[in-house]
């Protein structure tokens, strides 16, 4: 990209080594005006630092937000009501944060008159193809800086020498608490890659799990919990009314105590490599066993069936980065109408890593009919002999075929 068609950039900025580099290298390679933007979707940490640290550079327009209920609100929801699970594992607690992020950093762009936009995903990653793609949806004129796509400093040992060089602060922990692994956190999970889980037989140490107990710690009691649905979205826990939010704080606080939400993945990213990680989304580990449970009581056959083929569809636009692509937009329209009837409660019980349904109801929406589904005389509700012609019918086919063989 040329350097003098760059006046104005908006980071994504978190305050660390990483973007406080590129923060400094951005003003040296393009010369140019640094908006930093630094958003709170939960990822348990505080974000007020990093306004200090980028006053300290001598930035003028600092923007730090509070996202976690738009997060959770109109992120989280829309892709559990989906069931949206990749490769039958990874429940996309990065993949779902990242066109949040790219949304504000291309509207903050039209606030400040910047035309640029930059963060700090490695050419290697998923990250830079959510954090472009989306942001190109919504802007297409927005040019777009990815400096590990650029620059030659391609190892922490380089990166720090940039900063002594170029007189970036960077904390520095000598004292054994910094975790060796690359982690992103949000209030949907917790995720480490490399260190020692770049080899895919070596078990990940009790000591680099943050949000879990060890499932064979985990009380030795179960605790039993209530979920109430309306229109596909929980709105309470154990009766007490809450946000998105609050819902996904809550349910990561009682799942991480019983050692719920581990996951140990190899997946394969957009780019073509295969990756190991782990995962810690205890909320949303419950969240999907409960969502399911509801839809079983209350989903039409085949509106759940079709859900279930569009399933993995949906989870891969989000995985790659096309939560703003029209066809994304089309099946949650479709996902959506049919979350109309998930109405009612779910009770489950957590036990050492394990959540199991024990119970579901809605006085509105179910569709289970005991007087039909008993084993016991259903005086009449439902005549065992109309079994017969369907049974025929179905089979004729293949008694078709059979005769045929049989010739």
């Amino acid at each position: 990209m040329p350097r003098d068609s760059v006046n104005k950039v908006v980071l994504a900025y978190s305050g660390g080594l990483d973007t406080s580099v590129i923060l400094t290298w951005l003003r040296d390679e393009y010369d140019c005006e640094v908006v930093t933007f630094t958003a709170d979707i939960g990822q348990g940490e505080e974000v007020e630092p990093a306004r200090v640290k980028a006053e300290a550079a001598g930035i003028k327009e600092i923007y730090i937000e509070d996202l976690r209920e738009e997060f959770v609100r109109d992120f989280v929801y829309p892709m559990f009501r989906a069931n949206a699970i990749y490769e039958g594992e990874y429940l996309l607690g990065t993949s779902i944060a990242r066109p949040l992020i790219a949304k504000r950093l291309v509207e903050i762009a039209t606030e400040t008159g910047a035309d640029a936009i930059s963060h700090g995903a490695t050419g290697k990653g998923n990250d830079q193809v959510r954090f472009e793609i989306n942001a190109l949806a919504l802007r297409p004129d927005i040019k777009i800086i990815a400096p590990w796509r650029e620059w030659d400093l391609l190892s922490r040992e380089k990166l720090m020498a940039y900063a002594a060089e170029h007189g970036v602060p960077v904390e520095q922990k000598r004292d054994g608490t910094k975790s060796p692994y690359s982690m992103d956190a949000n209030l949907l999970h917790i995720s480490y890659e490399g260190y020692d889980l770049e080899d895919p037989w070596v078990e990940p140490g009790l000591a680099m799990w943050r949000w879990t107990r060890d499932p064979e710690q985990a009380p030795d009691t179960a605790q039993e919990i209530e979920l109430t649905y309306s229109a596909g979205d929980i709105t309470a826990i154990d009766g007490k009314a809450m946000t998105p939010a609050e819902v996904l704080a809550e349910l990561n606080r009682i799942g991480g105590e019983h050692g719920i939400g581990r996951a140990d993945i190899v997946e394969n990213r957009y780019v073509g490599m295969k990756s190991r990680g782990c995962y810690e989304t205890p909320g949303g580990t419950i969240m999907l066993k409960a969502h399911r449970a509801m839809e079983s009581l209350t989903l039409d056959r085949e509106a759940a069936h079709l859900k279930d083929e569009l399933m993995p569809r949906y989870a891969t636009l989000i995985y790659n980065g096309y939560w703003f692509s029209p066809e994304r937009m089309m099946l949650q329209a479709a996902i959506d109408e049919s979350q109309r009837v998930v109405n009612g409660k779910v009770r489950l019980k957590l036990y050492k890593g394990n959540v199991m349904v024990v119970g579901r109801q809605s006085d509105s929406d179910s569709l289970f009919d005991e007087s039909i589904a008993t084993f016991e005389d259903d005086a009449g509700a439902y005549d065992q002999s109309d079994a017969t012609g369907f049974i025929k019918l179905n089979a004729l086919r293949l008694r078709v075929a059979g005769r045929r063989r049989g010739r």
